[in-house]
C-alpha cells in the first residue's frame, strides 16, 4: 500500500489557519456612557435630604382633588339653581350670601366636643313654646353633629316633649330610675328611649301622681346615666322654677336658654326668671344664657325691639323665632317641614350653643362659672334693683 503524503505545513496553514484564530471583535456603535449620579442637596446640618424622581409620587398625592374631576356647584335653591338647570351648568352663579351664611352656622354647629354638655330649656311661664324649643334644638344638634344628642322631659306634670317628637310612652324616666343599676351598655340604654330622626327622646310620666316625685336627687342619677351613653342632653326642665328637679338641672347645666316671647307677659316672664337666677346663686347661667323669643303671639302695639335691646344687655344672645304654621299645629315636629326662617333660627340657636364647647380637655365650665361650677362674680351682671323691663 502507498504510503500518504503529508501535507506541507506551510501549505496548510496559509489554506486553514484561519478557522483556528478567533472572530473580529464587533464595535458597538452606541456606546454606553457612564452617567455620574446626582448630588443630593443637603440640609443646613449637612444631612442628606430625600430626593425625589419625576416619576415618584406619594400616597398623600392621590386625595380626592387630585383625581376625581371637580363638578359644579349646584345652589340648593332660589334663581341661582334656576339659572344652573336652565342652561345645563353652562352658567354657574355660585351660593349666595344666605347659603354662605347657612354653611358658617353648620361649621359652628359641627365644633368638636370634649366632654358631655347639658342643656337646659327653662320658663317660669307656660305656653311660650319651651317644649318646642328643646324639640326642634335637640333635632337640629342631633342631624347636623355626629355625636350622640338626647332630650331628657324633667317637666314634673307630665310634659308633651315626647308626644311631639315620638308620641311614644310605653317606657318612660320612671322605668329609667327604677332600672338605673341594670344599665351597662348601649343596647340597655336604648330599651328606654324612643327615636326621632337622630334624636333619642326620654320621655316624662304621664301619672302626675308618679311624675311629682321627680327629686333633685333622681334627675342627678338620670343625668349621670345619660352621660354615660350621651355627649349632648338637652332637657325640658317643665313650667316653673321652684320644683324639685330644677335644682339638679340648674346646678348641672353647661347651658341656659330662657324661652320667652315679645308681649308684655312673655317678655316680662322671662325677665323675671334672669331675676330669681340671679337672687339664687346662678349669676353665671343668667349672664351666658341665650333668650329665645317665639312669635306666635305679635303685636304691633308691642315694641319688639325694645324688647330684644333689654334682654340683649342681660344675656349673650337673643334669638327669634318666627311664626310657622307647622309648628303652630302643636303636633308632631318634621324640620323638613319648617318653613326657611324658622329652620335658620334654630340653627343660629344651635350654633351659639356650640360656641360654648371648651376648646381643651376637661369639663365644660360655662363661663361666670369657678372650677367647681359655683358661680363667680362677672364685670357687667345684671343685679336685682338695675334696669327693669316696663309695660
Amino acid at each position: 500500500m502507498a504510503r500518504r503524503l503529508e501535507p506541507d505545513p506551510q501549505t496548510w496553514w496559509e489554506r486553514y489557519g484561519h478557522r483556528l484564530e478567533s472572530p473580529p471583535e464587533q464595535v458597538d456603535p452606541w456606546p454606553a456612557v457612564a452617567v455620574p449620579a446626582p448630588r443630593r442637596p443637603t440640609g443646613a446640618q449637612g444631612t442628606a435630604v430625600p430626593v425625589r424622581g419625576p416619576t415618584t409620587v406619594v400616597a398623600a398625592e392621590l386625595s380626592e382633588e387630585a383625581i376625581v374631576r371637580p363638578r359644579d356647584e349646584v345652589p340648593p335653591y332660589g334663581w341661582r339653581r334656576w339659572v344652573h338647570w336652565w342652561t345645563g351648568g353652562l352658567l354657574d352663579p355660585g351660593p349666595g350670601g344666605d347659603e354662605l351664611a347657612r354653611r358658617a352656622l353648620l361649621h359652628r354647629i359641627r365644633r368638636p366636643l370634649l366632654d358631655t354638655h347639658r342643656i337646659a330649656v327653662t320658663s317660669i311661664k307656660g305656653g311660650v313654646g319651651k317644649t318646642t324649643v328643646a324639640a326642634c334644638l335637640g333635632l337640629v344638634l342631633a342631624e347636623h353633629r355626629g355625636d350622640r344628642v338626647v332630650a331628657l322631659d324633667a317637666n314634673p306634670d307630665a310634659g308633651t316633649l315626647a308626644d311631639r317628637l315620638t308620641g311614644e310612652f310605653t317606657v318612660t324616666v320612671r322605668e329609667l330610675l327604677r332600672d338605673l343599676d341594670r344599665i351597662h351598655s348601649w343596647a340597655d340604654m336604648s330599651r328606654y328611649t324612643s327615636l326621632a330622626g337622630r334624636l333619642q327622646v326620654v320621655a316624662s310620666e304621664q301619672d302626675p301622681a308618679s311624675s311629682d316625685a321627680f327629686s333633685r336627687e333622681e334627675y342627678e342619677h338620670i343625668s349621670a346615666l345619660l352621660g354615660r351613653f350621651f355627649d349632648l342632653t338637652v332637657t325640658d326642665s317643665g313650667t316653673g322654677l321652684v320644683h324639685s328637679a330644677m335644682a339638679g338641672i340648674l346646678e348641672l347645666a353647661n347651658s341656659l336658654i330662657v324661652v320667652g316671647a315679645p308681649t308684655v307677659d312673655g317678655a316680662s316672664r322671662a325677665a323675671k326668671t334672669l331675676d330669681w337666677l340671679l337672687a339664687h346663686g346662678h349669676s353665671g347661667l343668667a349672664t351666658d344664657a341665650l333668650v329665645v323669643l317665639g312669635h306666635d303671639r305679635v303685636s304691633a302695639d308691642v315694641d319688639d325691639r325694645r324688647i330684644r335691646a333689654y334682654f340683649s344687655a342681660r344675656c349673650r344672645a337673643v334669638v327669634d323665632i318666627p311664626h310657622d304654621p307647622h309648628l303652630a299645629t302643636g303636633g308632631r315636629i318634621e324640620l323638613a317641614r319648617l318653613s326657611d326662617r324658622t329652620r335658620d333660627a334654630f340653627l343660629q340657636l344651635a350654633a351659639l350653643i356650640a360656641d360654648r364647647f371648651p376648646v381643651g380637655p376637661g369639663t365644660a365650665v360655662p363661663p361666670g362659672r369657678g372650677a367647681r361650677g359655683r358661680p363667680r362674680r362677672v364685670p357687667g351682671d345684671h343685679v336685682l334693683g338695675g334696669p327693669t323691663l316696663e309695660e
